[in-house]
């Protein structure tokens, strides 16, 4: 199993969500799943790659080829796949993994979390779809989507689908279980 996870590419972040998402990372690689992710050396995304690698676990990193640099790639990776653009990028992405988990990150996670809810939304994926919700970060977020459904502009059962929690044990084996409905 492989599973997409998505996150800050920042290093301005606080160190509780970095060290959190490496244990993340640790436990995919300690339960022999495998990571697939943008290839980002900073932020949440190198975390949990860290963890990955800590762990001799698989990693599938996926890059645009303009992104250059000394720092910028992380370069453990098991595999590193080139791609000409963004839309190329997440396209594979979501291709090669069986699951997505979104980490705090800022607009560019945000993009990526709701075209896969939305594409999970309209049948186009049957994959669990979950939020690892480190200190609450995402609870704002989950209130809106409430709303949505109290105001009827999303059903229910889209945001039943998701899988939430600040747990990277409980967040993996939910994943595990998931069947879609």
């Amino acid at each position: 199993m492989n599973i997409c996870v998505y996150g800050a590419a920042s290093n301005k972040i606080d160190k509780v969500y970095v060290e959190k998402t490496e244990q993340l990372g640790k436990q995919m690689a300690r339960q022999s799943i495998g990571l697939v992710f943008g290839a980002g050396a900073n932020g949440l995304m190198g975390a949990c790659a860290r963890g990955v690698y800590s762990e001799n676990g698989k990693i599938i990193g996926i890059v645009p080829r303009f992104f250059t640099g000394d720092g910028i790639r992380f370069e453990k990776c098991t595999e590193t796949i080139f791609t000409d653009t963004m839309r190329e990028r997440k396209k594979l992405m979501e291709e090669m993994s069986s699951a997505f988990i979104i980490t705090p990150g800022g607009i560019g996670t945000l993009d990526e979390f709701f075209e896969i809810f939305t594409l999970q939304n309209l049948n186009q994926h049957q994959k669990a779809v979950a939020i690892y919700n480190i200190c609450g970060f995402y609870d704002t977020m989950l209130q809106m989507l409430n709303e949505l459904v109290e105001k009827g502009f999303l059903a229910q059962s889209a945001v039943d689908r998701l899988i939430v929690s600040d747990d990277p044990e409980d967040l993996l084996e939910r994943i595990k279980e998931f069947q879609y409905k």
